[in-house]
C-alpha cells in the first residue's frame, strides 16, 4: 500500500490524492488537441494563392507544341512478314553400305566437302580375299565352258555323219548351257565382290559441311548402325521455310503467275541484323487449317554462312513495289467520328482535320489514295491534344521537322517543349 505523505495511510486519504494527479496529466493533452484542432482549421480555411499562367502543350490557353513532317512522293514497297526456319535443301547421314573395321577417318569435324570426296576407309582386306575367290571360280567354269562347246562341235559333227546318237548331241548341247549359267553367275559374283571393295572406301554422297564425328577409328561398322559415320549438310545453297496467312496468298499466287521474281529478305530473331538475300521459289500445295497460314520456301546463297540449319529467322518478302505514290507517317493517321483523318498544318500555325484515304502500308508509313498532295505538312506526335482550328507551335528550323520520310521507313522524331 502507498503511504501519504502526510502520514495519512488510511484508504480514504490514497483516494482523495488521484484527482489531482489527473489533473495535472489532463491539462497538456487539452492544450494539444486545441492546438491541432486551430492548425487543421486554419489550413481549411485560408485563402488560395493566386497560380501562374500555364503555356504550352497543358495550358488553358496557349499554343501546343507538335512535331509535324511533310507528305513525300515516292515508291512505296509492298512487303509481308513472317516467320521462318533455315531447312537445308539436303541433309545426308553417311553409313557404311557393307560390315568391317573402321581403319581410317579421312575427314575434320566442320569442313567443307564435294560430293566424291573420301570420306572414311573400312578394311578392304576380306573383300579382297572374296574377290579373289570369285575370280578362280570363273577362270575354272570358263575352261569348263570351252571344253563342253568344243564337244558340242565334234558331237554335231559326227551326229552328221550317223556315227552317234541323236540323244548324245542333244546332252552335250544341254551341258553347254549349264556352264554358260555357271560363268554369268561366277561373272556376277566378281562384280559384287569389286563393288564390295569400292564400299570400303566410303566417299562423300553430296556437298556440304561436316557435322561431328559419329564413330572413331577402330570399331566395327555395321549398315544397320542408327547414326552412321558422318552427317553432311548441304550450306550452298539453303532454303528458309516461312508461313503467311492465308488472306495474303492471293497477293503472293498472282505475282508469280504473272511470272515476276519475289526477293526474300531474312532477319535474325530480333529482327535487327540482315542474315542473307533471296529469292522465292514455290509455295506448298495446301494451307493449314489449325493455324490458317501456309507454307512457302525460299533459297538463299548463303555464302557468308550466317543461315543455319534449324536457325529460327524473320522473314520479309517483297510482293509488289508501288510507284509514284505520296505516303506519310503511319503516326499521323487519326482515327475517330471523321473516319480516317490527319491533322493538316495551315500556314497560319492552326491545324485543320482532314480526311484522308488510305492505300497500302509498308513498315511506318502508309500511301494515301486521296486527301492530301506531296508537300502538305501533318502532325505526327501530339495530335492527341489538338482539335480542328487548334493553335500550335513548331520545334526551330533545323529540328528535322520537314524530313522526307525514308521508304519503307519512319522513325518517330521526339517531343520538343517551348
Amino acid at each position: 500500500m502507498n503511504m501519504d505523505p502526510t502520514g495519512d495511510k488510511s484508504p480514504l486519504g490514497v483516494y482523495a490524492r488521484r484527482p489531482s494527479r489527473w489533473r495535472r496529466r489532463l491539462v497538456p493533452l487539452l492544450f494539444a488537441l486545441l492546438a491541432v484542432a486551430a492548425g487543421t482549421a486554419w489550413f481549411m480555411l485560408r485563402p488560395e494563392a493566386p497560380q501562374p499562367a500555364q503555356r504550352g502543350r497543358f495550358g488553358a490557353g496557349g499554343p501546343t507544341p507538335v512535331v509535324a513532317t511533310k507528305a513525300a512522293r515516292g515508291n512505296i514497297p509492298i512487303a509481308l512478314n513472317g516467320l521462318g526456319t533455315v531447312a537445308p535443301l539436303a541433309t545426308v547421314t553417311v553409313r557404311t553400305q557393307i560390315a568391317g573395321q573402321l581403319i581410317e577417318i579421312a575427314y575434320k569435324e566442320g569442313q567443307e566437302v564435294k560430293t566424291g570426296d573420301f570420306l572414311a576407309q573400312i578394311d578392304p582386306r576380306p573383300y579382297q580375299r572374296q574377290l579373289d575367290q570369285y575370280q578362280g571360280q570363273l577362270q575354272r567354269d570358263g575352261a569348263l565352258l570351252a571344253e563342253a562347246r568344243i564337244n558340242l562341235e565334234r558331237y554335231r559333227t559326227l551326229v552328221r555323219q550317223d556315227s552317234i546318237a541323236r540323244q548324245q548331241l542333244d546332252t552335250q548341247e544341254s551341258l553347254v548351257k549349264q556352264y554358260e549359267g555357271v560363268v554369268e553367275t561366277d561373272k556376277a559374283m566378281v562384280d559384287t565382290a569389286k563393288l564390295n571393295l569400292t564400299y570400303c572406301h566410303i566417299v562423300a554422297p553430296i556437298s556440304g559441311r561436316v557435322g561431328l564425328r559419329q564413330v572413331d577409328p577402330g570399331n566395327y561398322a555395321q549398315t544397320n548402325d542408327t547414326n552412321g559415320i558422318v552427317v553432311i549438310t548441304q550450306m550452298h545453297p539453303i532454303s528458309v521455310i516461312f508461313t503467311l496467312p492465308e488472306d495474303n496468298l492471293p497477293a503472293v499466287m498472282k505475282r508469280l503467275a504473272a511470272g515476276a521474281s519475289l526477293p526474300v529478305t531474312a532477319f535474325d530473331r530480333s529482327h535487327s541484323t540482315r542474315l542473307g538475300q533471296g529469292m522465292l521459289t514455290t509455295v506448298d500445295n495446301q494451307i493449314d487449317t489449325s493455324t490458317g497460314t501456309v507454307k512457302l520456301r525460299a533459297v538463299f546463297d548463303n555464302a557468308d554462312n550466317l543461315l543455319f540449319p534449324n536457325q529460327f529467322v524473320n522473314v520479309r518478302l517483297l510482293v509488289d513495289t508501288l510507284t509514284d505514290q505520296v505516303s506519310i507517317p503511319a503516326a499521323a493517321v487519326q482515327r475517330g467520328a471523321p473516319g480516317t483523318f490527319v491533322y493538316l498544318v495551315k500556314p497560319d500555325n492552326t491545324v485543320a482535320v482532314k480526311p484522308v484515304t488510305l492505300g497500302p502500308g509498308s513498315g511506318d508509313s502508309v500511301s494515301v489514295s486521296d486527301g492530301l498532295d506531296a508537300g502538305d505538312q501533318v502532325v505526327v506526335d501530339g495530335a492527341d491534344k489538338l482539335k480542328d482550328g487548334a493553335q500550335i507551335t513548331l520545334p526551330a528550323e533545323g529540328g528535322g521537322t520537314d524530313r522526307k520520310p525514308a521508304e519503307g521507313e519512319h522513325r518517330h522524331q521526339k517531343k520538343q517543349q517551348p
